[in-house]
């Protein structure tokens, strides 16, 4: 695979319903971010998971996110009860590796 899969392109919920995107990372990456656009503010972090488990995440993944990449299936990102605070634009990421300090010589 030369690219990361997200599906569904669009996700459209009322208030309080269930949404899940879909993450299918590059062949051979064991990192994945999810990240958020929401209108007129930049690009946030929300979490990124190595080899399936969760490594770090924003305070705004709370107890009605879930994030997890199960072997052999898509990674997955769920909002179990969506909130008007919610809308805007995930993206999905993948990587080999990463970094934890950049030192500067």
């Amino acid at each position: 695979d030369t690219k990361v899969t997200q599906r569904p392109r669009h996700v459209v919920t009322v208030k309080e319903q269930k949404a899940k995107m879909d993450c299918v990372p590059m062949k051979g990456h064991s990192y994945v971010y999810w990240y958020r656009k929401k209108l007129e503010e930049e690009l946030k972090f929300l979490v990124y998971l190595q080899n399936g488990e969760i490594i770090q995440k924003a305070e705004v993944i709370n107890e009605r996110f879930s994030a997890q990449c199960p072997e052999n299936s898509p990674c997955a990102l769920e909002i179990q009860s969506t909130e008007s605070g919610d809308a805007g634009l995930y993206f999905c990421a993948s990587s080999k590796a990463t970094v934890s300090n950049v030192s500067l010589s």
